[in-house]
């Protein structure tokens, strides 16, 4: 709108008493309401675990470093295949490689470089978690000397979503309906909703029991629960 229209505008409202709309924003925070937060909670039991393993080599040269752990890393992912784990679970994550230095307090010298580190881990996702204890063994039978944690989670976290999100407005319900007869009066509609969210996502295996015994025996494995939150913020008009 340009300046002259609003200009216009204005002096036909100061001449008429006419104004302009009001904005569903302004009717809302005009209205009598009651404002909560409601929370929702859901449970539920990982059905996918996340592993990221490794092979760590050293040799005085860097080529033949790197030679090893190609090696190594090769028989992981044929041990990986033979456990039915398909190419697209399967992700590098971290490859480095470094010198290894000696110092000689005596020497004046710049450190000496007495060979070479190669590190090699893979994001490996288990999506039959009564497998995970096989699959672990498998890795560490083949070769891997780095597992450097497992996460826990769900594939599909939509119904517990639901569900937590069900609990968090009846929550809501509950507390306005409350402050309501308290204040004497009749809760109405909903006016405004916001809605955030938590939790679902993968639980570090620090949080799940992990025991390993021998490379050639599966380790044991719990994997616990997961749980969603939802908290969500509603308001209620007064009648």
């Amino acid at each position: 709108m340009s300046y002259k229209a609003f200009s216009a505008i204005a002096l036909l409202a100061l001449v008429t008493g006419f104004a302009a709309p009001a904005s569903a924003a302004d009717d809302i925070s005009e209205r009598r309401s009651i404002s909560v937060s409601g929370q929702g909670q859901a449970y539920g039991t990982p059905d996918l675990a996340t592993i990221n393993a490794g092979v760590q080599t050293r040799a005085t040269t860097l080529g033949e470093a790197t030679s090893q752990n190609q090696a190594a890393i090769a028989r992981l992912m044929r041990a990986l295949e033979s456990e039915g784990i398909e190419a697209k679970d399967i992700q590098t994550s971290n490859y480095s490689v470094w010198p290894e230095q000696r110092h000689d307090p005596k020497d004046q010298d710049s450190p000496k470089v007495t060979g070479y580190g190669v590190r090699n881990t893979v994001s490996v996702k288990v999506r039959d978690i009564d497998r995970l204890g096989e699959v672990l063994a498998k890795l560490t039978d083949a070769g891997a000397n780095s597992i450097n944690g497992i996460n826990f989670g769900v594939a599909d976290s939509s119904a517990l979503e639901e569900q937590a999100r069900a609990a968090a407005m009846l929550d809501a319900r509950s507390k306005a309906g409350a402050l309501a007869e308290l204040a004497s009066v009749k809760l109405g509609e909903v006016l405004q909703i916001s809605m955030s969210s938590s939790g679902g996502y993968p639980v570090p295996v620090s949080n799940a029991r992990f025991q390993m015994a021998e490379a050639s025996m599966a380790p044991s494995i719990s994997a616990g629960q997961l749980s969603v939150s939802i908290q969500v913020q509603v308001s209620y008009a007064i009648e």
